[in-house]
């Protein structure tokens, strides 16, 4: 970038700060959130740091002990430290207050307290004898690490209480850095060529696991108590959780003073509000709000599940956004031959990741959200979500611009690109394909696609591209050709696995109907849509032969799933790849009619976790066997959640959403089993 191009940006960056200053400090009407404010002021910044002499006065930037350890030790949490479910709306408030209000009488009235969730490390600390002793890291929730010494730093954590103390004391907390420590660390850093911590929570957890006990002190640390887990050798023992606050201060803990009980979830909600608008003004970080169930006595009674409390819940505000500018917007090719564009970004932390990549997902939203080559947009990325660009900055753009368009040709192979209309009504979007059953982009997805549906996980990615390039398969049907002398012979290729390699794919080559459809990668045609053409038309012959009229018949299967079944069996290309694997030695099972009851008729079910008897493909098969829908993810849709040990993320979501949730006993019970 020259000085001219720095100081022309620069200045359409000062007025679109001043503007949405202005519309938030006097109108009250936040026009964008404070990330994408600070994202553009980061900017702002680098540009005067890198061209000191566009700088200007009025800028609205201006306005604002022990020896090092080889390693840390592990430490067992004598009481589990728990995480928290997630509500990121008041409807999902209102839905975490009445799954708690079905386990208690109606008679009981619900006292909440609510506090503010701190974005820092969590760390739990051990007294004795009002002695500090130990302190470790949060860990899995079971084990953590030994941090004592860099904990002893703090100076926010009293090493001995004032008399009278407990025999036995654990606190829970947060080890944090406040926003002026960290961006002080930071200046520091930029100015050794270190590099710079994303965030407070890093910051803070980076500090904390400094193996080094004088690098953790010379951070300046602090910590807030925000529970007593243990308390022995005490008079009286606390009966709600704002009386534990209270004497966490008795003694001696700072406890962050932004905290209310509230009578009901109303209140609660005018507390999240209060504290989303002062936030900004706190010097340390805070991404939500805690809400609990304030009388003590009652959280056994609600209980845990998986590794979440139900009495408490976290609140959690908008996910983080940041502005950055569109490089360039290319395109994937996928299996199915569907074109996606991506925007390419200069690279940006958001959530603390670096993102230079971001969904478009169609044509469709490009052209609604009015998105073109060289603007500055708004992204945002919460959690483990792909990032998404949000909307375009119009008042940012210098004239140069450039509309994006969808190539008439595939950027793979060249061959022309179709335009389709997909759905109908609200539903109804447009999408780009690529046109040539043998694009290599799009042969290889599928060829990925092919032996993962029918289980022959000994041949990769890796694997299946070195066969192409070698020659020695063009596509899925060649792969039931391999002999092992064909393999063997390449570099890296020995007996033992060219061996493997081809028993794998003997193996797999009778293949139940219902496996088979899967692998073909029919448009809109996933496991239970498969499963259904299966039971319905029991041979591949007769599935191949079935008319519109028939497929649009079946239960579950509507107008476009039906359209895509009918059309792929009618394409002559599939015709003669599916005549190829038959060639070949494929041999399609005819199906079995495994449905002997409805008693689960219409419901939609889906497991996680380890089950005591039964394993997942045998609980799959009970479901199909007694007309249920076995599904893969969970959604307001799904009827139930069956969990076992260990559950996975898709509890956390089904308690969100409302789903109900089951163990095994009652999931057999559905079915008739005592």
């Amino acid at each position: 970038m020259t000085k001219q191009e720095a100081m022309k940006r620069a200045k359409k960056l000062r007025a679109e700060i001043n503007d949405l200053r202005y519309r938030y400090h006097v109108l009250d009407d936040p026009k964008v959130s404070d990330d994408v404010y600070d994202s553009l002021s980061r900017e702002l910044r680098a540009l005067e740091q890198r061209f000191p002499e566009i700088r200007d006065p009025d800028s609205p930037i201006e306005r604002v002990g022990g020896k090092p350890l080889d390693k840390f030790q592990k430490v067992k949490h004598e009481i589990p430290v728990l995480s928290l479910n997630d509500a990121f709306s008041e409807e999902e408030l209102a839905a975490w207050e009445k799954r708690i209000k079905k386990l208690l009488p109606e008679s009981e009235k619900i006292e909440y307290f609510s506090e503010l969730k701190l974005d820092g490390l969590a760390v739990s600390l051990i007294y004795k004898d009002g002695k500090f002793v130990s302190g470790a890291t949060r860990g899995d929730g079971k084990i953590g690490e030994d941090i004592t010494q860099n904990l002893k730093t703090i100076h926010t954590i009293p090493l001995t209480l004032d008399s009278p103390f407990p025999k036995k004391l654990e606190v829970r907390g947060e080890g944090i850095m406040t926003k002026s420590v960290w961006q002080a660390l930071n200046e520091k850093n930029a100015a050794a060529g270190k590099p710079l911590f994303a965030n407070t929570r890093n910051a803070a957890a980076g500090s904390l696991r400094q193996l080094d006990p004088k690098l953790a002190a010379e951070r300046r640390l602090d910590f807030y108590a925000w529970d007593i887990a243990q308390l022995e050798g005490w008079p009286k023992k606390p009966t709600t959780h704002a009386e534990e606050h209270a004497l966490l201060r008795k003694f001696g803990f700072k406890v962050e003073k932004h905290d209310q009980i509230s009578k009901n979830l109303d209140e609660v909600k005018e507390f999240i509000k209060k504290i989303e608008k002062a936030r900004e003004h706190f010097d340390f970080g805070t991404d939500g709000v805690v809400t609990s169930v304030n009388n003590v006595a009652l959280h056994p009674r609600l209980g845990v599940v998986g590794k979440a409390p139900r009495y408490m819940v976290a609140f959690k505000y908008p996910p983080e956004k940041a502005t950055t500018v569109v490089r360039d917007i290319v395109v994937n090719v996928g299996r199915t031959g569907a074109l996606t564009p991506l925007a390419m970004l200069a690279p940006v932390t958001v959530a603390g990741s670096t993102i230079s990549k971001a969904t478009l997902h169609n044509m469709d939203m490009i052209l609604q959200k009015g998105i073109r080559i060289g603007d500055t947009v708004v992204i945002q990325k919460a959690g483990d979500v792909i990032p998404e660009v949000v909307e375009p900055l119009p008042k940012l753009r210098t004239g140069k611009e450039r509309k994006f368009y969808m190539p008439k040709n595939c950027p793979v192979c060249g061959y022309r690109v179709e335009q389709r209309t997909l759905g109908t009504g609200k539903e109804k979007s447009t999408a780009f394909y690529c046109a040539n059953p043998k694009c290599p982009a799009k042969n290889r997805r599928f060829l990925q696609h092919f032996v993962n549906a029918l289980e022959i996980y000994t041949v990769g990615p890796k694997i299946l591209d070195r066969f192409k390039e070698e020659g020695l398969i063009s596509d899925a049907a060649d792969l039931f050709t391999l002999k092992k002398e064909d393999i063997e012979s390449l570099v890296r290729f020995g007996e033992k696995s060219a061996e493997n390699i081809v028993k794998s794919i003997h193996v797999h080559k009778s293949v139940p109907l219902s496996r088979f459809i899967m692998a073909l990668g029919i448009l809109h045609a996933g496991e239970q849509t498969a499963f259904d053409l299966a039971q319905t038309f029991g041979t591949l012959n007769k599935l191949r032969n079935a008319s519109l009229e028939e497929l649009n018949a079946i239960e579950n299967i509507g107008d476009v799933v039906a359209a895509s079944v009918h059309g792929y069996f009618k394409d002559p290309q599939n015709q003669k790849f599916i005549a190829r694997l038959l060639e070949r030695g494929v041999h399609v099972q005819s199906a079995e009619k495994i449905v002997k009851s409805h008693k689960l008729k219409n419901l939609k079910i889906l497991v996680t976790g380890t089950l005591g008897t039964l394993s997942r493909d045998e609980a799959k098969k009970l479901v199909m066997e007694h007309g249920g829908d076995w599904v893969s993810s969970v959604s307001k849709n799904t009827d139930y959640l069956v969990v076992g040990e260990n559950p996975g993320s898709k509890f956390g979501k089904a308690e969100k959403l409302g789903v109900k949730i089951i163990d095994e006993k009652q999931f057999l019970r559905l079915l008739g089993r005592n």
